[in-house]
């Protein structure tokens, strides 16, 4: 219970003291006049103020409230390692119970994982449980954590002090890997170096050596093993083995003693994309078409052309002298002897032999096609004829036999039943033709006898149009119609010619998007999609391992022809591995070391601002349980064996009483009495 007088002035405070100073100033006056009434007139003034103010008596009962301390709990996934765990749990059971000796109410927040990568966001946690509570009661705040938290800038303006709890243990040590640089692109065949580092932290044993061995592998293909030094940044040359995305891992093995072995793994993805894509083509004469391939193929500003069109054969004998020729003789031995090897792609476009090339030199095209190369065929009538680039060396590696016939015919050009399930074709863009058929015709087709190739497309009576296949390393296309231009041209509407000899281009240069037979993965936030692409039967289940080692089966649906899907959501971040039958494939989701795991050695360093800014301190739990003390704010809340809290002495007003201690009518009235003596005494004299 507590009493205080309080006023309640009949007339504002202003106009009060403006009368008040008016009547003193009166008897000050009468003072001067050495009236005799002049001390009664100054009491009148005094009762005639005192009237007007109304004073009260206030009771008030109040029923006292209890501080609370606010307690973060940190779970994030660094809190997990060694026994963090435990401590956290009788950190928070001695801090419960001792709060409870001294009348304290706790609220506690958990903080686990931040969502993605985010780490620990416990002062965003703590700042949220400030909002839930009277600010007026908090006594105090304290966080039980590793003091590895990631978001020390949001620590809140706390009435009290801040202690960290920290849990861990003086030897702890850890060893981790580090990726300093690492490009997101990297050109095939030439060397780039992506900088690491092997930094040992803690209390590192002497015997644990200044070099570590690390561990490469890409794709998760066969390892390859390193030796570097500890605590020296090393630039480590790699070649990227194919084009499109590479996931490279690389691992350090687990040492005796270190805390986690979680961020030994650094997971790097780099598109591998080529310098400049060189092609030779070759056009036997003069046609319509052959701008469309040169077109084509000079949009691209990655692509190196180097085109020749034959427009003056050996046998030519036209009686003009050679003087008065301006044409450029065909280098053919420096083209398809000296630097055959350095072309990505070699067309032959409507070619036929004329005794330009002699056959070691189509040898050499052949040889170039079983070591990696890619050889496109666009046949015209020559192809059908007895000069058929078909009767030299090349018939070994080309997927068809012409039979002399040439279909002189409209037809539509269709995708096969293999095609709809080939990259090369599948989903080609429709609604170019008119009316139904979705596009143009074509008007001229070579009749082709396949060998064992994948025929894509369909002419006339189903006929082959469009041959892929595969000579050992390399790759050959043969397209059995040199009527593609048409769709270039718009011809009853066109089709898709750009998309079409686009992909075929990139499916011989061998580009893993284009594979026909592959199990690919992409990853879009937490979800891993499964994609497998085949010619064949429909495949069996996806062996999922997760980076713990724990092992899913994904069952794959079929989207469309020849591409099965299967999608997961991944829980733990890191490098997922996928086999289904004799291929693999990986994919990497998040960093293969979360950001938990880029300290791991317990420390204040983080949070020391924040503690310190209240007057707070750290205790390490490892050294037993500190005691609570009250302690007055803006004191030191820390010492020997202590922390400290600072009491709030809230309350809850239960009930007021006013009393009012003189009746105003009552001053008035002794204002007159006072009023009339000193008029009375000053009129006696």
């Amino acid at each position: 219970m507590t009493r205080e007088i309080v006023l309640d002035p009949t007339l504002p405070l202003w106009l009060i003291g403006a009368v008040a100073a008016l009547a003193f100033a009166a008897a000050l006056l009468a003072l001067w006049r050495r009236l005799p009434g002049w001390w009664l007139r100054a009491l009148a003034a005094a009762a005639l103020t005192v009237a007007l103010l109304d004073p009260s008596l206030q009771t008030e009962e109040r029923e006292p409230l209890s501080d609370i301390l606010l307690v973060a709990v940190d779970e994030s996934a660094s809190q997990r390692l060694s026994d963090r765990e435990q401590q956290t749990r009788e950190a928070l059971a001695e801090l419960l119970s001792e709060a409870e000796r001294e009348g304290l109410d706790t609220r506690v927040v958990r903080v686990s994982d931040g969502e993605g990568d985010a780490g620990t966001l416990a002062m965003t946690a703590l700042s949220e449980l400030l909002a839930e509570v009277p600010q007026d009661r908090v006594a105090g705040a304290f966080l039980i954590s590793d003091g590895r938290i990631h978001d020390p800038q949001l620590a809140p303006d706390l009435p009290a002090p801040l202690h960290l709890l920290r849990t861990g243990r003086s030897g702890d040590w850890d060893r981790r890997l580090i990726v300093r640089d690492a490009p997101a692109f990297a050109i095939l065949d030439e060397e780039f170096s992506i900088t690491l580092r092997v930094e040992d932290v803690g209390d590192v044993p002497p015997d644990i050596g200044n070099e570590a061995d690390i561990v490469l592998s890409i794709d998760g293909g066969q390892p390859r093993a390193y030796r570097i030094p500890v605590g020296e940044d090393l630039n480590l040359p790699i070649v990227l083995p194919h084009g499109g995305l590479n996931v490279m891992e690389f691992r350090l093995p687990e040492a005796d003693g270190e805390l986690t072995d979680r961020n030994n793994a650094q997971i790097i993805q780099i598109n591998g994309v080529r310098d400049r894509l060189r092609v030779l083509l070759v056009s036997g004469e003069p046609h319509p078409g052959q701008r469309t391939w040169r077109n084509l193929l000079k949009a691209d500003a990655s692509v190196d052309l180097v085109h020749f069109t034959i427009l003056r054969p050996p046998g030519k004998q036209d009686g003009v002298p050679v003087t008065e020729l301006s044409l450029i003789a065909f280098p053919t031995r420096e083209l398809f002897f000296e630097k055959i090897d350095e072309f990505d792609l070699i067309i032959f476009d409507r070619y036929q032999r004329r005794g330009i090339l002699p056959g070691i030199y189509l040898e050499n095209v052949r040889r170039y096609v079983e070591e990696g190369g890619a050889l496109l065929i666009a046949a015209g009538p020559d192809f059908a004829t007895a000069d058929s680039i078909f009767r030299s060396p090349l018939a070994s590696v080309l997927p068809a036999e012409p039979t002399a016939r040439v279909i002189e015919e409209g037809f539509l050009p269709t995708v096969s039943d293999t095609g709809e399930k080939h990259p090369v074709t599948e989903g080609l863009p429709t609604g170019y033709g008119d009316g139904e058929a979705p596009w143009g015709r074509w008007h001229r087709q070579i009749q082709l006898t396949p060998s064992d190739a994948q025929i894509v497309m369909t002419g006339v009576e189903d006929e082959p149009l469009l041959i892929l296949d595969r000579v050992k390393a390399g790759r050959v296309a043969l397209l059995g119609s040199d009527h593609v231009w048409l769709w270039d041209r718009g011809y009853e509407g066109g089709g898709p010619q750009a998309e079409l000899l686009r992909r075929l281009a990139h499916w011989l240069m061998g580009e893993p998007e284009l594979e026909e037979e592959a199990l690919t993965a992409t990853a879009l936030g937490q979800e891993i999609t499964v994609t497998r692409r085949t010619l064949g039967d429909e495949p069996g289940p996806v062996t999922l391992t997760a980076p713990d080692g724990s092992t899913i089966e994904l069952t794959l649906q079929e989207e469309a022809p020849g591409r099965y899907v299967a999608r997961h959501l991944g829980e733990m971040q890191g490098l997922y591995r996928l086999q289904e039958g004799d291929r693999t494939a990986v994919i990497g989701l998040g960093p293969a070391a979360p950001r938990e795991f880029e300290q791991t050695i317990a420390s204040e360093e983080v949070v020391a601002e924040a503690v310190d800014a209240t007057n707070g301190g750290v205790w390490a739990v490892e050294d037993g349980a500190p005691d609570l003390r009250a302690v007055r704010a803006d004191r030191e809340a820390a010492g020997r064996g202590w922390l400290g809290y600072t009491p709030r002495q809230a309350y809850l007003t239960a009930d007021i009483r006013l009393l009012s201690l003189v009746p105003p009518w009552l001053f008035l009235l002794i204002a007159a009495g006072l009023t009339v003596g000193a008029w009375m005494r000053e009129g006696r004299s």
